[in-house]
């Protein structure tokens, strides 16, 4: 059996995030699922992970949920993060440039290169590039990075004009690195967050249960650190609906 919950575990946070598990744990196993002490750690590629049919709890991004995933695991709920301007089990992306850079919005922006974590990331890429799209801005694939926190220094040191950064993860390394080096140049429209989920076949309506309940027990501090405000059910077909964008490749190809 394996877990994880690989999206916000910050060296900062790990404390309270093992304590947020050792919770869920115990409502498991008093709704009688078995799940194991630990969480995975340090996995390079998370798809093997998602799709264990071992597997009992994970946060997957929603664009490889409804890319790959999608009848082939059990949505099981959606954590709320608080993130600003959304609704519950909502986020965004905020795009950031270098504070030196003289454009001072997205709009401006027109034709420039993007550093992107993983081109099937909703953050990093489908929403930057669907939101340009809606606007008519053309955005164009340039490093490809391997994480939020790897994107927003690619931009600080000038190795990229623009990145998107999920709306939670920006206020995670806001809070914990100096971001003076970039500004903010706008903010994709909400999308439905990262969900949980767990192989085909398992009780999701429990793990559901049983993380809610968690997230109750959680000490303030905790949920706090963590911005953790309650696991909220947005259905499938929410997630489905939203557009698949062109690959970077595709992009690249175009251009």
């Amino acid at each position: 059996m394996s877990v994880s919950l690989p999206m916000y575990d910050r060296p900062e946070l790990r404390a309270e995030t093992d304590r947020y598990w050792a919770l869920i744990r115990e409502e498991l196993a008093a709704r009688g699922i078995d799940a194991p002490a630990d969480l995975r750690r340090g996995d390079e590629q998370l798809m093997p992970l998602w799709e264990d049919p071992d597997l009992i709890l994970s946060q997957t991004c929603g664009f490889p949920y409804r890319a790959r995933l999608h009848g082939r695991v059990e949505l099981v709920g959606t954590p709320d993060f608080g993130n600003e301007g959304c609704p519950p089990g909502y986020y965004r992306s905020i795009l950031i440039a270098r504070a030196v850079d003289p454009r001072g919005d997205f709009a401006a922006f027109d034709g420039a290169r993007i550093a992107y974590n993983d081109g099937l990331s909703q953050s990093g890429w489908a929403a930057p590039i669907n939101h340009a799209a809606a606007r008519g801005i053309r955005l164009l694939p340039g490093l490809e990075t391997g994480s939020h926190r790897a994107s927003f220094h690619a931009v600080a040191e000038g190795r990229a004009e623009l990145a998107a950064i999920d709306a939670l993860t920006w206020a995670l390394i806001s809070e914990f690195e100096d971001v003076s080096g970039v500004k903010v140049v706008g903010a994709t429209d909400p999308t439905p967050a990262l969900p949980y989920i767990t192989a085909q076949g398992r009780d999701a309506v429990a793990i559901f249960a049983a993380v809610g309940a968690a997230i109750a027990r959680l000490d303030a501090a905790d949920r706090d650190r963590l911005h953790l405000r309650g696991i909220v059910a947005i259905p499938a077909s929410t997630y489905l609906a939203v557009p698949i964008p062109p690959s970077p490749d595709q992009i690249a190809q175009q251009n």
